[in-house]
């Protein structure tokens, strides 16, 4: 019997206590969905996920914690995120005005900058993002304690 493809791991944060966060967070159920930069897909050269695409949920030791289906994917100015969106990000933000300066928080931090290879990177109400939503499909190893 031929083993099946390995999944795409789909990767919160940087690993530590931010992703671990985020991990639990959509164990709970309290996240479905996320938002990343448009930015980052193109300098890592990554293609969109399709609507449908499962991947393994990564957490900071590594480890495939669940399986994630994409249930939608859209690409859209910053200023056009909705508070709907905010709230399922699962992270506690009442606004999309304390969201935003949450994820601005991260996106203007020195490990982002660094990974898309621009120390002065900023974003503004025209940046791009990808906003994900997705559901969890199977939970590896069990249910999470």
């Amino acid at each position: 019997m031929e083993k099946p493809e390995p999944l795409p791991p789909y990767l919160l944060a940087f690993p530590g206590p931010t992703r671990d966060r985020l991990v639990a967070a959509v164990l709970s159920g309290e996240k479905v969905s996320t938002t990343g930069l448009l930015a980052e897909f193109e300098a890592e050269r990554e293609e969109l996920p399709p609507v449908g695409e499962r991947s393994a949920l990564i957490d900071s030791a590594g480890r495939e914690i669940a399986v994630i289906e994409l249930t939608e994917v859209r690409v859209l100015p910053l200023g056009d995120v909705d508070l709907r969106h905010a709230l399922d990000e699962g992270e506690g933000h009442t606004s999309v005005a304390e969201w935003r300066a949450a994820h601005e928080r991260f996106w203007h931090s020195d490990e982002m900058r660094e990974a898309l290879d621009d120390p002065e990177f900023t974003v503004n109400d025209t940046t791009l993002v990808v906003a994900e939503r997705f559901r969890v499909v199977d939970l590896r190893g069990g249910l999470p304690n």
